[in-house]
């Protein structure tokens, strides 16, 4: 039984697949099996995958109907793994000769770490490198990501996981699989964030390790689940879920969870613009989640109550006025009435604000 099983999902990533698969199967780490998964690709990648049959390391499983989701398939894998370790090598990425070498050794040494990962490079469709990926997220801490360390998995969701996806690329993880089992593996409901998810409950097990060696190239393309997620505008949605998810098992600083409401309070414009002409209900479900989130007081009322105007709105456009008007009383209630302002005019300004708003989505 090898010591490692790597899974490769693939879809549609034909231009990328020789070069992900050679850098798996040239690793200086052998004690691997590799799983190649298709998702009903409409390229060339069931040719390619089948370039690979004849080596006695590879398994090939290809799917007759597209399953519609990256976590089903990271799912399939695990069920399909023999290994004590997994790596998820996702089919556009490709990694160092080294990584699986410098990797194991780290899950080898400590019993209770439950992931291992490196530092990833970002690279553009072409192959040319971007800068590192960790750049996204250094101002939670501009020197963590610049070198080794170890790190209690639950004190890493209350500091950083809770903020930010710091395990952001599958590519550059090794992880146990019977870990990944007893957390019930990756949520099949999200599209973007179901990794940032499962991080994070499998961090809550036990300890991790990062190797501040970059041994993993992140490709991001216009092809990619994250940039269409970007696009349909599903990725703040699915980032207030998770952070919800990881504020009801942890309880981070104060300092922490106003950084984390003021971030979240930023998305609330420009995704209740793209959610709310395509998917209304979607953005109604995203505007509760961040005020569930908020309503502890870290963030201005007239921010909450910005909020709640921006959901009367939507209700107004689907045809309910009522929960419309519940909703925008609720923005009055909230506002705060500076002292020597008279209440009448914080309510005149806030129903002015309404009346336009309003207006403006019936042309």
């Amino acid at each position: 039984m090898p010591t490692v099983s790597v899974i490769v999902p693939n879809y549609n990533h034909a231009r990328y697949l020789r070069q992900r698969i050679e850098s798996v199967l040239g690793q200086t780490y052998q004690d691997f099996e590799v799983i190649l998964l298709d998702d009903c690709s409409t390229d060339d990648s069931r040719s390619v995958l089948s370039e690979y049959a004849k080596d006695p390391r590879v398994r090939i499983e290809f799917n007759e109907k597209n399953s519609g989701s990256t976590f089903k398939q990271w799912n399939k894998g695990v069920r399909l793994a023999s290994g004590e370790y997994v790596w998820i090598a996702e089919s556009d990425d490709y990694a160092d000769a080294h990584l699986l070498e410098r990797l194991v050794p780290l899950l080898d040494a400590e019993p209770t770490a439950v992931l291992a990962y490196c530092r990833s490079w970002r690279i553009l469709a072409d192959g040319q490198i971007s800068g590192f990926l960790d750049s996204y997220y250094a101002d939670l801490h501009p020197q963590r990501w610049t070198a080794d360390f170890w790190a209690d998995g639950r004190e890493e969701c209350q500091n950083y996981l809770i903020q930010r996806n710091t395990i952001p690329n599958a590519s550059a993880v090794l992880f146990r699989k019977e870990v990944y089992v007893r957390v019930d593996g990756a949520d099949e409901s999200l599209v973007l964030c179901g990794d940032w998810k499962l991080w994070a409950a499998m961090a809550l097990t036990g300890r991790i390790a990062y190797l501040g060696e970059p041994l993993n190239y992140y490709r991001f393309h216009d092809m990619s689940v994250r940039a269409e997620s970007q696009r349909l505008g599903v990725g703040p949605a699915e980032y207030v879920e998770v952070i919800r998810w990881i504020f009801q098992r942890v309880t981070p600083s104060d300092t922490v969870r106003r950084n984390v409401c003021k971030e979240v309070f930023s998305l609330l414009t420009p995704t209740a613009d793209v959610l709310g002409q395509n998917e209304p209900e979607a953005a109604l479900r995203f505007i509760e989640g961040l005020l569930q989130l908020c309503s502890s007081g870290c963030v201005e009322r007239s921010v909450l109550a910005s909020a709640w105007l921006t959901a009367a709105g939507i209700h107004y456009r689907q045809g309910r006025p009522g929960k419309a008007m519940v909703l925008a009383g609720r923005a009055v209630l909230v506002r705060p009435i500076i002292a020597g302002r008279p209440v009448k005019r914080a309510c005149t300004r806030l129903a002015a604000a309404l009346k336009g708003y309003l207006g403006a989505t019936r042309t």
